[in-house]
């Protein structure tokens, strides 16, 4: 980031609050000033607190006076989610001046939202704003983190998108009289040799990792649990959350309190009190107690109950009785208003929050891109590129978000290694589309493409097309059909000519393959389980389903008269061209004017089907 001057800023147009302190405020300051003064008596060997430092206008402001509650007329900005984005996405982070010791000063959250840039003191200060006004109980949190989270270095860190969910254990079998099966008999010599080899192995591979670790392994930071950092708290209680967590402000994630990247806490504080860390940090913040009304573990610097603060006055005299003898200072202060203007934020500046134009951030071994809605003309807001190695010079998938857009389309994975796009539309596409995959536009070269199949008449939920076949899978549908098989055959290359589209020469059917579930309402030996339509050979087959003691299924075949020429409007029906197997019997399928009607409704059946094979490959 490019050094911004912060002197140069003009502060004539600020309110008179910026500028000058109420009487209300310096008496809070002389409060502030005197629990400082107690503090670093009693604890000498402590840093000094981050308590009222100065603002733009060089004024000292007490720091819970600098937080400003406020709730913007934005949706996502009711939710902790949504107001931790929009933070890290609106401002440009600032390192500290000095990594040990915190900042000389504190702007107005209005004036980091007017230059959109600041520390992480100025971060944590707006994000907590937004938060109280949200309803949160949020604090503001003077600490130590790790190099990496101080300077926002996620290079060594998965990305959240890519991070997978933790894996359920699988309960195990209670019964313990379930039958445990002997294993197969196996040679001990075998397997000594076997576990012999798979050591060497082992250990010339874990002598490998070894080095690779050490050779990735980040280097010792020699002001490791020094360098300052500020972040969010945030409490239960309030929002139904149901237990403390930490809100990073330049990413936007939540933490757990028992993160390793968090070392310690000095103080916290909100737009009512201060309190100061009392417990032991050396194993980090995951063993502290966030009950801030145990006096023990922190140390409030205005009492909130009728009891006052048990702070001494002067330094106890040694060699007397009365040397842990404390006195009672009513420290009982009505806070005043916040000093600050009211927090505006346009929609313009909502739905554009990056200054540069879009924000990137670097993981290990992936990349985030993110734009502001309409800053592209496809809608693209967000692209996450997967890489092989930890340089991201090997790209291996792509995934692009996109909002707004005509044809609903609202994200894209694209493969690297096999070319392979897959496409994701919400609700409401003119074709009912869900997800279409592909490697090419071309008709004809391999399309998955499935649909949301409870807005469509015919309960298609998936469809695949090549060259030579297609497949539709249905769900729901009311004759039980769940999967039908087209199979084509090659165009005749005589009218093969170049600007011809493919519908003008259609490919010809070869073979319709159709799958039925087990309808309960219809005996098995009448109840279609399969059914092929051979158009070519002009056969027709059909299997039944079995019942539950049968293993053999009974099937029908009318097949094509030899010699005889094929007429549409003609069939011809005889002990011939008929094949019937069936182990059970079944008056029906003895039954030649049965058979002669079936045949003439499978005629027709096949001639409807032929024409939703066409009406499949035009629609995709």
């Amino acid at each position: 980031v490019s050094p911004f001057d912060w002197s140069s800023i003009d502060t004539s147009h600020l309110p008179s609050s910026y500028k000058t302190n109420s009487q209300q405020e310096e008496e809070l300051l002389q409060l502030a000033d005197h629990f400082f003064q107690q503090y670093m008596h009693l604890c000498p060997d402590r840093k000094p607190l981050f308590i009222y430092p100065v603002n733009e206008c060089g004024v000292q402001k007490f720091v819970s006076t600098t937080v400003r509650p406020t709730l913007l007329p934005f949706p996502d900005l009711y939710y902790w989610s949504g107001c931790a984005s929009f933070v890290c996405d609106y401002l440009i982070m600032e390192p500290l001046k000095c990594p040990i010791t915190p900042p000389s000063s504190l702007y107005s959250p209005t004036t980091i939202l007017k230059y959109q840039r600041g520390n992480c003191f100025d971060f944590s200060v707006l994000l907590c704003s937004l938060l109280i006004g949200a309803g949160y109980d949020a604090y503001c949190v003077h600490g130590y983190a790790t190099l990496e989270m101080c300077s926002l270095d996620q290079t060594q860190e998965v990305c959240p998108l890519l991070r997978k969910p933790p894996e359920v254990p699988e309960e195990e079998d209670p019964n313990k009289y379930r039958i445990r099966y002997p294993l197969e008999p196996q040679s001990t010599y075998e397997l000594q040799q076997k576990a012999k080899k798979e050591e060497e192995t082992e250990s010339a591979q874990g002598e490998e990792i070894e080095e690779e670790v050490e050779a990735a392994k980040p280097k010792r930071d020699p002001l490791h649990g020094l360098r300052v950092h500020a972040w969010v708290l945030v409490l239960p209680g309030k929002r139904k959350v149901p237990e403390p967590f930490f809100i990073n402000p330049f990413t936007g994630y939540h933490h757990s309190p028992t993160d390793e990247c968090f070392l310690g806490i000095e103080s916290i504080w909100n737009h009512r009190n201060y309190w100061v860390n009392m417990q032991d940090c050396r194993t980090g913040c995951k063993d502290l107690s966030f009950d801030l009304s145990d006096s023990i573990c922190w140390e409030i610097m205005f009492s909130e109950s009728n009891e006052p603060s048990q702070l001494p006055t002067e330094p106890p005299t040694k060699g007397t009785d009365d040397m842990q003898e404390k006195e009672e200072i009513d420290m009982r202060f009505d806070m005043p208003l916040s000093w600050v203007a009211r927090i505006r934020i346009s929609s313009r500046e909502y739905q554009n929050p990056f200054s540069r134009g879009k924000k990137v951030s670097l993981y290990d071994k992936a990349k985030l891109e993110k734009w502001a809605v309409y800053a592209n003309e496809d809608g693209l807001v967000e692209r996450l590129t997967v890489y092989a190695d930890s340089d991201r010079t090997e790209e291996l998938e792509v995934k692009e978000w996109f909002k707004h857009r005509e044809d609903l389309l609202y994200m894209r994975e694209v493969n690297k290694q096999t070319q392979l796009i897959t496409d994701h539309f919400r609700p409401g596409h003119p074709l009912l589309l869900k997800a279409h995959s592909y490697t090419s536009l071309e008709p004809e070269t391999g399309h998955t493409v499935e649909f949301y199949h409870t807005a469509r008449v015919d309960g298609l939920w998936k469809r695949f097309e090549n060259a030579t076949e297609m497949t539709e899978y249905f769900v729901g549908r009311e004759d039980f059909l769940h999967m039908r098989h087209i199979e084509f055959g090659e165009r005749e290359k005589k009218m093969e000519k170049p600007g011809i589209r493919a519908d003008a020469n259609p490919r010809p059917i070869v073979q319709i393959k159709e799958y039925f579930h087990r309808n309960p309402e219809k005996p098995a030996d009448e109840d279609i389980e399969q059914r092929i339509f051979m158009v070519i050979d002009d056969v027709i087959q059909l299997t039944y389903h079995l019942e539950l003691h049968d293993i053999i299924a009974s099937t029908v075949v009318f097949c094509r008269v030899i010699g005889r020429e094929k007429r549409e409007d003609e069939i011809f029906l005889s002990r011939e061209n008929t094949v019937k197997y069936q182990p059970w019997s079944s008056e029906k399928h003895k039954n030649m004017p049965y058979l002669y009607n079936l045949l003439w409704e499978l005629r027709a059946e096949q001639k409807d089907l032929k024409q939703q094979v066409r009406d499949s490959e035009a629609e995709v």
